[in-house]
């Protein structure tokens, strides 16, 4: 296997949290809007085709999100494949969105599970949801830096904080009857305060791996 470590170029650990914050933040909240379209304008609440369209967007986000990351990324490690990174991204993404959905999708069929059963799948189900996008893209990663494992669960972290964000925000607002307009705004808003905090978390962690790789 190629070392492509050795070409890395040194990195300050404050331009690289902004700039991974700003370019991270707005790719999130931008790959955001296709799911929330779709949520909101295409598909009916917990139904199969809600489920393949809201995965099909999840790989749009996915794939944004891909990019904004490997834009930073590339000026720390030249070798980066941006193909590769924005691939494994958007199916990471899809897989999140495909596990997120399933159990209201299911939900007859869930409920019909004994407690146990429904407990020793959704806690599995659950830590592959929030470790999907580092597990897909540590493959790339593990190629230029070393103790990569590390970006999964930090990934897992940061989707916590995100996600916990985006429902504290956006559930209390969310009232039935709201025009889709006013759904999609919140849901817009609430999206955008997500990124910043799952951006947040991400570039603190892939500071301290990139750090890591320029000690002696």
């Amino acid at each position: 296997m190629e070392d492509t470590r050795a070409a890395a170029a040194p990195v300050r650990s404050k331009p690289f949290l902004r700039r991974w914050l700003l370019w991270v933040t707005m790719g999130e909240s931008a790959g955001f809007l296709a799911p929330a379209v779709v949520a909101v304008f295409v598909v009916i609440p917990d139904t199969g085709a809600a489920l393949v369209w809201l995965t099909l967007a999840g790989a749009a986000e996915g794939t944004v999100l891909g990019l904004a990351q490997a834009h930073v990324l590339k000026r720390a490690l030249p070798g980066l494949r941006v193909r590769a990174w924005t691939i494994r991204t958007a199916a990471g993404a899809s897989i999140a969105w495909l596990i997120g959905l399933s159990p209201s999708t299911f939900a007859v069929q869930w409920q019909a599970w004994p407690p146990l059963l429904q407990f020793a799948v959704a806690v599995p189900a659950a830590l592959l949801l929030l470790c999907s996008i580092g597990l897909a893209q540590w493959p790339e990663l593990r190629r230029h830096l070393p103790n990569s494992g590390w970006w999964v669960a930090g990934n897992a972290v940061a989707w916590c904080v995100g996600l916990g964000v985006f429902f504290a925000v956006a559930t209390p607002l969310w009232q039935p009857g709201q025009p889709p307009t006013t759904v999609l705004a919140i849901g817009v808003a609430a999206a955008i305060l997500m990124a910043a905090g799952m951006a947040l978390v991400t570039g603190l962690v892939m500071g301290r791996l990139l750090a890591a790789r320029e000690r002696p």
